[in-house]
C-alpha cells in the first residue's frame, strides 16, 4: 500500500509539473484575491432579499426550485462557505469582515429556513420540501457544523431531527427510512415520492452520496453531543448518544468500504443496486465524503486504517481523476460544479487536522489556475478551471463556488 501511495504521488507531481506553470507560481494569489473571489461569488449569485443562492447569473431572484433557486442540497455548502469566511477573518483579526460574515452566516440560515418550509423535514413537497435522503443529510452536516461554531441549540436540534428523518423515515410521509437493516447501507431515495413503498434490498440503489455523508453526519453529531447523554426509549429516537452515533457511523462506513471502495486504487463507486456490481463512475464529491468520514472516524478512534483509506482516496482524486488538466476535474452535469466546494471542506481536514500537507501544491495550483481564468469584470470563476470564463457567459452557482470555497480554506501560505 505504501508503494502504491508513492507511485500515485509521483504521478501527481508529474501532472502538476506538466502544466507548464512554475512551482513558484502555484501559489500566485493573494489574500485580497481570496476576498474578491468570495465577494464576486456573492455579488453575482446571492439573492440578497432572501439570502439564498440563485441557480445561475441569468436569474435576478431565487424564487423556487423551478425558477432561479439553487438546489436545496447545495445551499448548505454555500452556508459552509460563509462560515469559513467568518472563521478565516477571525483568524486574521479582520474585525470588519468577521462581523460581516458572521451576520451573513445567520442570514443564510434564516433565509433557507424561510424558503424550505421551516426545516420541516416531514414536508415532502417537491418544490420547497424534502424528497431525497441525501438532500436532507447534507443539511444534517452543515447544521451540526454551525452548532460547533456558534453553540446555537437550534442548529443542533434541527441537525438531529434531520438525521432521525433520514435514518428512520417519516410517519407522515410513509417511507421506511434510508437505513437498510437487512444488509446494511443507506438507500438513496424513497419511491414514489408522494406514496412511498418500502425499499427493496435486492434492487434499489444505495449511492455513495448518501452513505458517506451519513458517516460524516453521524460523526459530526458525535462531536457535538454530551458524553453523559442517556439513550432515548423512543421507537424512533429523536436523538442518539455519542456511542450510538459512533456505532452508526462505523456500521455504514463498513458497508461502504466493502461495497463502494476500491482498496487497490482509492476510487469510490457512485452506487450499488441490489447485489450487483458497483457502478464505477467516479465523482469528486464521493471521493470527498469518503475522505471526510474516514478522517472523522480516525480522529475519534485512532484506528490508522481510516487515515490510510483517506490518503488513498485523496491520491486517486488528485492523481488519475485530475490528470487531464492537472487541476480538479469539471463535470458538466446539472449541479455537479458543487463537487469542488465539498472536496475543499474535507481536504482541509486531511491537510490541517492530519498533517497531510503533500496535497497543498496541487490544491494551490488548482486555485491559481481557476482564479487566473475568472471573468475579471465580475470576479466570477467557472467550473472548468483550465478554461477562461467569458464576460457574457451565464455561470451557475455550483460551478462558481469551487475556487472561492478552496481559497477560503487554503489561503496564501502566510495567511493560514
Amino acid at each position: 500500500m505504501k508503494i502504491k501511495h508513492q507511485l500515485l504521488a509521483a504521478c501527481c507531481l508529474a501532472t502538476w509539473l506538466g502544466t507548464g506553470i512554475p512551482a513558484a507560481a502555484q501559489d500566485s494569489y493573494t489574500m485580497n484575491d481570496v476576498w474578491e473571489a468570495y465577494e464576486g461569488f456573492n455579488r453575482n449569485l446571492l439573492d440578497t432579499d432572501k439570502h439564498i443562492y440563485k441557480t445561475d447569473t441569468s436569474f435576478e431572484h431565487a424564487v423556487d426550485r423551478w425558477n432561479g433557486a439553487a438546489a436545496i442540497w447545495c445551499q448548505p455548502m454555500y452556508w459552509d462557505m460563509a462560515m469559513n469566511a467568518w472563521q478565516l477573518a477571525e483568524r486574521l483579526h479582520d474585525k470588519k469582515r468577521a462581523k460581516q460574515y458572521k451576520k451573513l452566516s445567520r442570514q443564510i440560515f434564516e433565509g433557507n429556513k424561510a424558503q424550505y418550509v421551516g426545516f420541516d423535514f416531514d414536508d415532502n413537497n417537491e418544490n420547497t420540501g424534502w424528497f431525497i435522503y441525501d438532500d436532507i443529510q447534507w443539511w444534517t452536516i452543515t447544521l451540526a457544523r454551525a452548532y460547533q461554531l456558534c453553540g446555537d441549540k437550534e442548529y443542533l436540534r434541527l441537525s438531529e431531527a434531520s438525521f432521525k428523518r433520514v435514518w428512520y423515515g417519516s410517519d407522515r410521509v410513509g417511507d421506511t427510512g434510508s437505513y437498510d437493516p437487512k444488509t446494511g447501507g443507506m438507500f438513496w431515495a424513497w419511491y414514489p415520492i408522494q406514496n412511498p413503498k418500502p425499499n427493496n434490498t435486492d434492487a434499489d440503489g444505495k449511492m455513495a452520496c448518501i452513505n458517506f455523508p451519513t458517516v460524516v453526519a453521524a460523526m459530526t453529531l458525535y462531536n457535538c453531543v454530551p458524553d453523559d447523554r442517556k439513550p432515548s426509549d423512543e421507537k424512533k429516537p429523536s436523538y442518539q448518544t455519542k456511542e450510538q452515533y459512533l456505532q452508526k457511523a462505523k456500521e455504514v462506513y463498513r458497508w461502504g468500504e466493502e461495497n463502494l471502495f476500491d482498496k487497490e486504487t482509492g476510487r469510490i463507486a457512485d452506487s450499488k443496486h441490489g447485489h450487483g456490481e458497483p457502478a464505477w463512475k467516479m465523482h469528486v464529491y464521493n471521493q470527498a465524503t469518503f475522505i471526510g468520514g474516514s478522517i472523522l472516524l480516525y480522529k475519534a478512534t485512532g484506528d490508522r486504517h481510516y487515515l490510510d483509506n483517506a490518503v488513498l482516496a485523496a491520491d486517486y482524486t488528485v492523481g488519475p481523476m485530475s490528470e487531464k488538466d492537472g487541476v480538479l476535474p469539471f463535470e458538466s452535469g446539472i449541479e455537479q460544479g458543487i463537487y469542488t466546494a465539498i472536496f475543499a471542506q474535507y481536504m482541509a481536514m486531511l491537510v490541517y487536522d492530519c498533517g497531510q500537507t503533500q496535497y497543498l501544491p496541487f490544491l494551490r495550483h488548482t486555485i491559481a489556475t481557476g482564479w487566473a481564468n475568472r471573468d475579471k469584470a465580475r470576479d466570477l470563476c467557472g467550473g472548468d478551471y483550465a478554461k477562461p470564463v467569458q464576460p457574457d457567459e451565464v455561470v451557475d452557482s455550483y460551478s462558481a463556488s469551487g475556487i472561492p470555497a478552496l481559497m477560503l480554506l487554503f489561503p496564501p501560505k502566510e495567511n493560514r
